[in-house]
């Protein structure tokens, strides 16, 4: 009788340890691969991951780009502390956004953009369920749903059609009454006769994007995934459509490291490391603000997770043993790679946050934050495999320009804890040689 040993598995390094890339670990890893990850920062998500709005919002997310969004952004052009604020230069790389950002403000395009984007998002929610069944993990999640509130009467009855819309593509999302939202979040009461209405999901909830990952990182290394930290990647060396190595530095010392496979999850700086291989993709940095106060009245700070219509501002409460706050954030600004606070816009957050909540939080020393968000123009990420060329979602590729071991699972934008889960099992899946079972214009097939 003879005896087959097991295969070797097949080794694989994920570039970038933010939410995305440590979930493309974990669920390689349960795939059956060897995993290695590699970060220049000294611990998971501290960049793009850090500090963001914290919420799994898949009935409330839309295409930023749609048939409303150029009047209005062309509006805000003049505004320092406008939720979208173009800072326009002379950097092509911008300019070939906005125009492909304009192309998808057509009706069809926005809505074909909102399907790939809601399929995504309801296997990725499930996914990401599934996770927190499976693994003992705290990251300060509250299940009370996610709701959207208006108090522009205009902008309320603008909101009937895609909440309809949503509920066709399987998102429970309701329509509620000012007195209702009020049953359901107390804190809205402040408000009084300015709310005008909202909108309510049960299924969508909130969690700490940066505890999240760190507790999922921990698991990875518990199933033998190997974490590489304060290590720049500064070339990936390729042979035609083959990636062999990659160039490697930290503290002053260069080496090179291989594996069979690569997946890059590197937010808005992956385009500059793929640019060089003829690999290019359609992101650009889109800066996003937070802000994170103390709670000193609990009972007047909301518990739900909220979306704030007029302010394009979303807010999460954010709770444990240690501390009690609520962190709010919103606001997108091409500006480049640029990474500087800008206090205009981070003090219009914390002005609208006074007005709403008062005294019951303390606005002495408030954790003000800013992180670059990996936008595609059409706002679906990018997920499957790499090829030659222009990247866009759903674009086939033929084999000979097709790479053999490199992934993409990049591109989430505002979504990327949304979608972090779906899009990483799907890729496990699709690296496996399997079909995931979701109906999403994945690459390079």
């Amino acid at each position: 009788m003879w005896l087959v040993a097991n295969p070797k598995p097949k080794s694989v390094t994920v570039m970038g340890a933010g939410v995305t890339g440590v979930a493309s670990a974990w669920y390689l890893s349960q795939a059956g691969f060897e995993v290695t990850v590699i970060d220049r920062q000294s611990l998971p998500a501290m960049e793009t991951s850090f500090a963001n709005g914290g919420q799994i919002s898949v009935c409330h997310a839309t295409p930023w780009a749609n048939p409303a969004t150029p009047k209005k952004a062309l509006a805000w052009l003049a505004k320092p502390d406008a939720p979208l604020l173009y800072r326009l230069n002379a950097n092509a790389e911008q300019w070939r956004f906005i125009w492909r950002f304009l192309r998808e403000c057509t009706a069809k395009r926005a809505d074909d953009n909102l399907k790939q984007m809601v399929n995504l998002g309801l296997y990725s929610r499930a996914t990401f369920k599934a996770l927190m069944d499976e693994l003992p993990m705290n990251f300060e999640q509250r299940l009370q749903g996610i709701m959207h509130f208006y108090t522009s009467p205009d902008e309320y009855q603008a909101a009937v059609a895609p909440t309809q819309r949503m509920q066709t593509l399987g998102c429970h999302r309701t329509l509620i009454t000012p007195a209702t939202a009020r049953t359901i979040e107390p804190a809205l009461s402040v408000l009084g006769d300015a709310l005008v209405g909202a909108t309510h999901t049960d299924a969508d909830f909130s969690a700490n994007a940066h505890l999240f990952t760190n507790e999922l990182a921990k698991h990875c290394q518990e199933h033998g995934v190997r974490f590489v930290y304060d290590t720049h990647i500064d070339r990936i060396g390729f042979d035609g459509t083959h990636i062999t190595h990659l160039e490697l530095s930290k503290n002053n010392h260069s080496f090179t490291h291989t594996s069979e496979h690569y997946v890059v999850c590197l937010a808005s700086f992956g385009k500059r490391l793929l640019d060089p291989l003829g690999v290019h993709l359609p992101i650009f940095p889109a800066k996003g603000y937070s802000a994170t106060y103390a709670v000193r009245d609990g009972k007047r700070v909301p518990q739900v997770s909220l979306i704030d219509d007029e302010y394009k501002l979303v807010m999460s409460r954010f709770s444990s043993e240690k501390r009690d706050v609520l962190r709010v954030a919103g606001t997108a600004e091409f500006n480049g790679y640029n990474t500087q606070l800008d206090q205009t816009r981070c003090q219009a957050i914390t002005h609208r946050v006074q007005t709403l909540f008062g005294d019951a939080l303390d606005y002495d020393e408030p954790n003000y934050w800013t992180g670059l968000r990996p936008m595609t123009p059409s706002n679906v990420p990018l997920i499957g495999r790499a090829y030659l060329g222009k990247i866009w979602h759903g674009q086939t590729a033929t084999p000979n320009r097709k790479f053999d071991n490199l992934w993409l699972n990049t591109g989430h934008g505002t979504l990327g804890l949304t979608h972090s889960c779906g899009s990483a099992k799907a890729l496990s899946l699709l690296m496996a040689g399997q079909t995931p079972p979701i109906d999403f214009a994945f690459i390079g097939a």
